[in-house]
């Protein structure tokens, strides 16, 4: 599954892609924004907006990229480790055997 994370603190980058990589996830981090976001968010499966610490524009570029009939968005309002385990908890189909 592939997982594109819109938001977040810079210094939990490392964190969300080992949450990620422990349920077997790709994952993409955007904690800034940038001139090219819009081409490189691709086709994620999920789409994770981190809402409290990212800029509305943000939001819109990522949300005016992606494909809703194919990505499923999850909007989350706290950009904590544990968030991002319980959203990859209920999403993965296929989850690491802790």
């Amino acid at each position: 599954m592939s997982v594109v994370i819109i938001g977040g603190h810079d210094r939990m980058v490392s964190q969300y892609k080992k949450i990620c990589k422990s349920y077997k996830c790709k994952a993409k981090i955007f904690t800034q924004m940038s001139a090219s976001l819009d081409k490189q968010i691709g086709r994620p499966d999920l789409l994770v907006l981190f809402t409290n610490t990212v800029s509305h524009k943000m939001i819109r570029c990522a949300l005016d990229e992606v494909d809703e009939s194919s990505t499923e968005i999850v909007r989350c309002h706290t950009s904590s480790g544990t968030a991002l385990t319980e959203i990859l908890a209920q999403k993965c189909s296929v989850c690491a055997a802790n």
